[in-house]
């Protein structure tokens, strides 16, 4: 675990005051095309089990691979954590191929969804603290903090702040800090705001719309 880090009032007001000219340049990400699924609010069960396939299946990639592979295990009936337990891997794979690297993301949607079904599924692993979620996300293999903290803020609705190479540029671009490792870029930015999912959430999506240069 890393060292808090007291950071400046100064910076505190430059991110929520970011956060405010984005939202007044783009509107919510919720009327997004990318980004009004993820920002949806509330979720239901089959909808966060969506995004946390999604979330595996991001992973180095670009977003129309990910919709290409999403809908293709939608149109197998294979679009939930369940069925991809239940199917084998070079089935996955075939559907998933857009997304690139099938084999390893085929074994790690089976990895997560193990963990996920063999907990209770979602219903029960929401009953537990963010910090102990979070550390058994870490524990499967082929999850990493950025996509952890994806499940956790938008699939859980945890007010955990995802840092991805967007942030990181977006923190450089607007010098926020000459530091740019994970844990020091998620402390800036959670000590700054309040400690809201939907705020974190929003706030992620708009930082992704604005360097990307698109909606």
């Amino acid at each position: 675990m890393s060292m808090a880090v007291d950071f400046s009032d100064r910076t505190k007001n430059k991110i929520r005051s970011l956060y405010r000219k984005l939202l007044k340049k783009h509107g919510s990400p919720s009327d997004s095309n990318q980004w009004k699924f993820w920002c949806k609010r509330p979720k239901t069960y089959y909808e966060k089990e969506i995004i946390i396939i999604e979330s595996i299946l991001t992973q180095r990639t670009n977003w129309k691979n990910v919709e290409r592979a999403v809908q293709n295990l939608k149109m197998s009936k294979l679009a939930s954590l369940q069925s991809v337990l239940k199917t084998n891997n070079e089935i996955i794979e075939k559907l998933i191929k857009s997304c690139g690297f099938s084999k390893q993301k085929a074994q790690r949607l089976r990895n997560v969804a193990k963990f996920v079904i063999e907990s209770g599924g979602i219903k029960n692993l929401e009953k537990m603290p963010t910090n102990v979620l979070r550390e058994k996300l870490l524990s499967i293999d082929g999850i990493g903090k950025e996509t952890a903290d994806d499940i956790l803020l938008y699939a859980f609705e945890r007010p955990v702040f995802v840092i991805d190479g967007y942030t990181k540029r977006f923190a450089s671009n607007h010098k926020l800090s000459d530091r740019n490792s994970y844990d020091f870029l998620q402390q800036l930015f959670e000590q700054s705001l309040k400690k809201d999912y939907k705020i974190y959430q929003d706030y992620h999506a708009l930082i992704v719309i604005e360097l990307k240069g698109t909606k």
